[in-house]
């Protein structure tokens, strides 16, 4: 396997599995919390959230997409195009979901608090958490697939006609 297909595999893993575990942490901790907060200090804290949030997030997001991507063209030969094509579909879901509706409702929520949308923000991210547990679950097989592969065995198992 060359440096390419190696670090673009590693980098997908490590993002995803980093993303798997901010978002399981954000719907089971943060998000219900943000009705504590109080009407009065909410905008702020809002705000401040968006804005701290993005330094971790963004980075990891787009290092995800880029080597998701980067698997239809470096992926080890153990891992079937198929694979790819649907953590790719996973991933777009993702963003989609982040931008139309998560994104809208954390600026109505800068704006002001409100109990509906807070609601829909916590219920709606449900979506989100389990289609990256998916992605998760995906990037663990496709290691599982590389670590036990073995042109050898391959080949022995399957000879030419």
């Amino acid at each position: 396997m060359n440096a390419m297909v190696k670090w673009t595999l590693l980098i997908q893993v490590g993002a995803t599995l980093a993303m798997v575990g901010l978002i399981w942490f954000v719907q089971v901790v943060h998000y219900p919390l943000f009705s504590e907060v109080g009407r009065d200090s909410f905008r702020r804290y809002e705000m401040d959230h968006q804005r701290l949030t993005t330094y971790v997030v963004a980075p990891l997001m787009l290092a995800e997409l880029a080597t998701a991507v980067m698997l239809l063209w470096w992926r080890p030969s153990a891992i079937s195009t198929p694979w790819v094509w649907l953590g790719l579909v996973l991933l777009g879901s993702i963003w989609i979901m982040t931008y139309a509706v998560q994104v809208p409702q954390h600026a109505a929520l800068a704006n002001s608090y409100d109990e509906d949308i807070q609601r829909r923000l916590v219920f709606g991210n449900w979506y989100r958490t389990f289609a990256w547990t998916a992605r998760g679950g995906i990037v663990l097989w496709m290691v599982s697939q590389v670590i036990s592969f073995s042109p050898a065995q391959h080949l022995l198992r399957n000879p030419a006609p």
